[in-house]
């Protein structure tokens, strides 16, 4: 997009890295949120969401005129309904404009009126008014709080029909704000009721920032105090709440639905690895203000984070020694260990105090001897496997599943907002590598019977999308029932969790429960039908693909 002359307040097509064009406007950002270094940018609040970012001056365009050129190469649903927020903000704000035109002139006109009838024309007015004045002065010199006039109940009524209509809580109020509250204006609660209710613009600084539905979570199992550290984010709020269980929450309410409102360490950050998830990763971490230096085994998948703000390191070894923190994100317990160990590998980076986070989905007995080597240079381990796919890993939903030092895990606690919608803490080093393949051996095993399911329908001649029908109406309906559903009903396998991982995944559980002694028959049967859907080619493909071992 070329360069234009903007200010603030006006109407804006704004692109953010690899996402289209999305209509918003340019506003002052929170006193606390640093300006990037670089290029002219401008703050932008996005319609249709709560997303707002930093958006350099050559990739925003006027509003009123691209809108048109926008509408031709846009078709989804969202970015209509962001349009639609758009237009309505304009009438609403044509609308309030003239009504606040009007407002003006007919109280100019009142408050004439009534100057002209309260004027004393005699000297009999005159004297009641001093006499009238004389009583207000002795009640008041008393201390007397009654009210000696009709004028005065009545004002009264007003004021607690004002307090009944104040959408405060009751309680007493701050010390800067008056005793009467005015009533929201039928223009405002004209503009939340339409399409606009889905877009809230974030309070500024100054403003009071409302309770709203937690979104983002970190749950410290570990914990049984409430923790020293203060986590911190633009124009939102934590709250700790003290579960039943003796565990903290710690709760950032007023989130986004992209986790737009999160106050950036100031600490460097490295990533490695930038596979499916890494990828989507790294671009919430830029796309929420943090200095991310990326490393990839193939050195082209670096470049579209180069051109979004990135810096490249040469080597892991390079990336761990010139940044603060470090994630890595790899596909196996091989991956992991070469990455740390091999030439050029994290272990000869790391220094005292310098911090490594894997993310990778191992087994328990790799994550512990990785931290021992790290620990043993003086640095910093924690373990995050996430929970998810490719999908939400773009929209920054993740679920993280941390372990080990728990100082790093509160140091890392603007990157998992910026990366995910929940956060647990575990405990030790290798808890959450359990935990991990627990649930990923519950999805696989899922999925193997969605797809046994679907084949059996097929061949006892049910239908297949009834089937699916069905089941969206039960207790067994979810996205990602849906989804994977959806996928195989279409043949459309592209990636968005590898079967050969999910494989991976199943076959280090089944070996979790062997050193415990503990059966996994369901994991088991399941493996074994991923396992065919390897041999037939489908490695590579989504995991639904394991539909395929059923059908050949």
């Amino acid at each position: 997009m070329a360069a234009v002359s903007l200010r603030l307040g006006d109407l804006v097509w704004g692109k953010l890295g690899r996402y289209p064009p999305w209509p918003g406007k340019i506003v002052n950002p929170p006193k606390d949120l640093k300006k990037p270094r670089g290029k002219k940018c401008f703050f932008v609040k996005f319609f249709g969401t709560e997303d707002h970012a930093w958006i350099k001056v050559e990739q925003l365009k006027p509003y009123h005129a691209h809108k048109e050129e926008m509408i031709k190469i846009n078709k989804g649903k969202r970015f209509q309904q962001a349009v639609d927020a758009v237009e309505e903000f304009l009438r609403r704000a044509k609308g309030k404009d003239q009504t606040s035109s009007h407002t003006s002139a007919d109280d100019k006109n009142r408050r004439n009126s009534s100057e002209e009838r309260s004027r004393p024309n005699s000297g009999d007015e005159k004297r009641k008014l001093s006499l009238s004045e004389g009583k207000v002065k002795k009640n008041m010199g008393e201390g007397k709080k009654r009210v000696t006039s009709g004028s005065a109940d009545r004002g009264s009524k007003c004021l607690k029909r004002a307090q009944e209509q104040s959408p405060r809580k009751r309680g007493r109020p701050p010390k800067d704000e008056k005793d009467l509250t005015i009533p929201e204006s039928s223009t405002v609660k004209g503009m939340m009721a339409g399409p606009m209710a889905a877009f809230k613009w974030q309070p500024t600084a100054t403003e009071p920032v409302k309770d709203a539905d937690p979104h983002f979570h970190h749950f410290l199992l570990s914990q049984t105090e409430k923790p020293a550290v203060c986590y911190q984010a633009i124009t939102k709020k934590l709250k700790i709440c003290e579960e039943e269980t003796g565990s903290t929450s710690i709760q950032a309410a007023d989130s986004t639905a992209v986790n737009g409102s999160i106050t950036p360490t100031d600490k460097k950050i490295g990533f490695l690895g930038l596979g499916l998830m890494g990828s989507g990763i790294v671009s919430n971490l830029l796309k929420m203000g943090h200095t991310v230096t990326v490393w990839n085994r193939t050195a082209e998948k670096c470049d579209l984070f180069i051109q979004e703000g990135a810096r490249l390191g040469r080597t892991p070894a390079e990336v761990v020694s010139t940044c603060d923190i470090t994630f890595a994100c790899v596909s196996d317990p091989k991956a992991a260990k070469d990455l740390v160990l091999g030439p050029s590998g994290v272990l000869q980076g790391i220094r005292p105090g310098k911090c490594y986070v894997d993310m990778s989905t191992v087994d328990a007995d790799t994550v512990t001897e990785l931290a021992q080597v790290i620990v043993s240079r003086g640095g910093r381990f924690l373990e995050a496997p996430v929970s998810g796919n490719q999908q939400l890993s773009n929209d920054g939903m993740l679920v993280i599943l941390a372990a080990g030092d728990r100082g790093l895990y509160e140091d890392c606690s603007s990157c998992f907002q910026a990366m995910g919608k929940t956060s647990f803490f575990l405990g030790e080093v290798g808890n959450a590598a359990k935990m991990m393949l627990i649930v990923n051996m519950v999805q696989g095993s899922f999925m193997a019977t969605i797809a046994e399911g679907l084949t059996l329908a097929q061949v006892t001649g049910q239908s297949q999308q009834t089937l699916l029908d069905i089941l969206n109406q039960g207790q067994l309906a979810s996205i990602f029932l849906d989804q994977k559903c959806q996928n195989i009903l279409q043949g459309n396998f592209k990636p968005d969790f590898y079967l050969k991982y999910i494989q991976k995944d199943l076959r280090l559980a089944i070996a979790l429960g062997d050193a415990v002694n503990h059966p996994t028959p369901m994991a088991a049967a399941a493996n074994e039908v991923y396992k065919r859907a390897k041999a037939l080619d489908q490695s590579d493909n989504d995991m639904s693909a394991v539909y395929r071992a059923y059908i050949h």
